[in-house]
């Protein structure tokens, strides 16, 4: 069977449809069930749904999915590794496929202002079927003027029998079809030369009277072995399209509907106009409709844009808010030394939902007209970072647990007794960093390595399954910080310092008298 296409995030996995271990809705009853009598992580069921692998954050999932719904911003306030980015990431999955392409029209009046639009699948099938509509009738030799059929190469001129326009002799009267005409004039050859017809034309134009009297023009062309008829209505239409301006995709439809912008620049975020040595001279250089660059607002259009650590863009949130407001946003270019800096591109189009993530500690940094715009069309919310010890948060971290091994592909699945050990370490972890008796932690990152560390011991020893033993040598050994390995060596963070500049060096900055 072949894998099912998984978008490209990071903690969605593809899986082959044959894979049992993947359903497409699991109840909390079935996944209690699993985990009562789940021997490994195989046993345990895992929801398709992005939006159901997130655990121990209920109100934020629920919101998320009404975010989603009703295309609204979120704000998710917490410490790190507690599942910002994977909630951003769920909602983008549950958005229809993008339905507008943005392209950048030539402006051959001025080139230094090209045009931005959006256009639908319905609106390019429509111009599709108008070229496809100007290309013409076409029809068998027989049915064209004799005159057009002879230069056309389809018809004899001595006996008037049709043959194949490649062929060159007349299969009736063995007469050569491409050859000239001898004129009827006493100067003979000596006129021929300018006067004859060609040997034989791709295309013959004539003119005909409309039923209402006009002269129009028709043009009958070589179309293999038939004839392809334009008459006045076809070549209005031709001449039409004709005088469309040139244009290039800037946003196509296969796009991704998240787009992360974390610590992006002021140009990654809004666009550019690329250099040009020449100047966008017509010439020689490249013209500006073809060096106009999208921002992250634009990629992210009918889609989701990510920034995590929001206020970290300091002043750049303004351009920010100009885009949520009004939807649109002008790429220009942001070189004052650039040949880019003259062209500009008004109103291109960027309607996302923006998720922004943020710690508690610098919510004060965030633009407050920014925070302003997301509550006015949107929600903020305020992440757990533990879940109480029950049952049915520990079925749910026993769905993490295989959630994870799943997603990297490359360890072994954990036994139940590695299951429990795992659990423990985030009850330890609730009590340790949160200060909660009887809770388990939602801090997920680092519990995220906890797994993946046992697997590769596991890996490493051939181990068929990631066994207790393991994840406590994973936990104890070569889990844990630099800050705590420190401490272990050197007693305290101030000596283990001090064993970066050496004895030498610490006895020098004592004072001698």
């Amino acid at each position: 069977m072949e894998e099912e296409a998984a978008p490209a995030q990071e903690f969605v996995f593809s899986h082959k449809a044959s894979d049992k271990q993947i359903k497409k809705r699991v109840s909390l009853h079935e996944l209690m069930a699993a985990y009562e009598s789940a021997q490994t992580t195989a046993d345990i069921p895992i929801p398709r749904n992005p939006l159901d692998q997130i655990i121990g954050q209920d109100e934020a999932v629920r919101t998320a999915a009404i975010a989603a719904k009703q295309r609204r911003h979120l704000l998710l306030v917490a410490p790190p590794g507690t599942g910002k980015s994977l909630i951003a990431q769920a909602i983008s999955l549950q958005l229809p496929k993008p339905m507008q392409q943005i392209e950048i029209i030539h402006n051959p009046e001025n080139p230094e202002r090209p045009i931005a639009e959006s256009r639908t699948h319905e609106e390019i099938e429509k111009d599709k079927r108008s070229l496809r509509e100007v290309q013409g009738k076409t029809v068998n030799p027989q049915e064209v003027p004799g005159f057009v059929a002879e230069r056309l190469g389809f018809r004899c001129r001595r006996c008037a029998t049709y043959s194949p326009a490649r062929t060159q002799y007349c299969p009736s009267c063995n007469s050569d079809k491409y050859a000239r005409e001898q004129m009827q004039s006493p100067f003979g050859d000596l006129l021929a030369p300018y006067f004859e017809e060609n040997e034989r034309q791709d295309r013959v134009h004539t003119t005909k009277l409309d039923p209402g009297g006009r002269e129009e023009v028709v043009v009958y062309e070589r179309s293999g072995e038939q004839v392809l008829v334009l008459d006045q209505k076809y070549l209005e239409r031709l001449n039409t399209l004709k005088k469309q301006n040139p244009r290039r995709i800037l946003v196509p439809f296969n796009r991704k509907t998240f787009v992360v912008a974390t610590g992006a620049s002021e140009t990654e975020l809004l666009g550019d106009v690329r250099h040009d040595p020449y100047g966008g001279h017509p010439g020689i250089g490249t013209l500006p409709y073809l060096r106009v660059v999208p921002g992250a607002v634009h990629e992210a259009h009918e889609g989701v844009l990510f920034i995590d650590e929001i206020s970290a863009l300091a002043y750049i949130q303004r351009f920010l808010l100009t885009a949520m407001q009004e939807k649109k946003y002008s790429i220009v270019g942001r070189n004052p030394h650039s040949a880019g800096a003259s062209v500009k591109v008004e109103s291109v189009p960027c309607d996302f939902i923006l998720i922004a993530a943020s710690n508690i500690n610098d919510l004060p940094s965030i633009l407050p007209p920014l925070r302003s715009r997301i509550i006015g069309n949107g929600y903020e919310v305020l992440l757990e970072t533990h879940a109480p010890d029950t049952l049915e948060n520990r079925a749910k971290f026993a769905q993490f647990v295989a959630q994870e091994i799943k997603k990297d592909g490359k360890i072994p699945h954990a036994s139940r007794e590695a299951i429990e050990a795992i659990i423990d370490e985030a009850k330890r972890r609730a009590k340790t960093v949160d200060g909660i008796d009887g809770a388990l932690t939602l801090r997920l990152r680092e519990l995220s390595g906890i797994i993946r560390l046992s697997g590769d011991i596991a890996s490493a020893q051939g181990a068929p399954l990631i066994e207790k033993a393991f994840v406590e040598l994973a936990r104890t050994k070569r889990g844990r910080r630099i800050e705590e390995q420190l401490k272990d060596r050197y007693g305290s963070m101030y000596k283990a310092q001090m064993g970066d500049v050496g004895k030498d060096s610490e006895r020098e900055g004592q004072e001698v008298s």
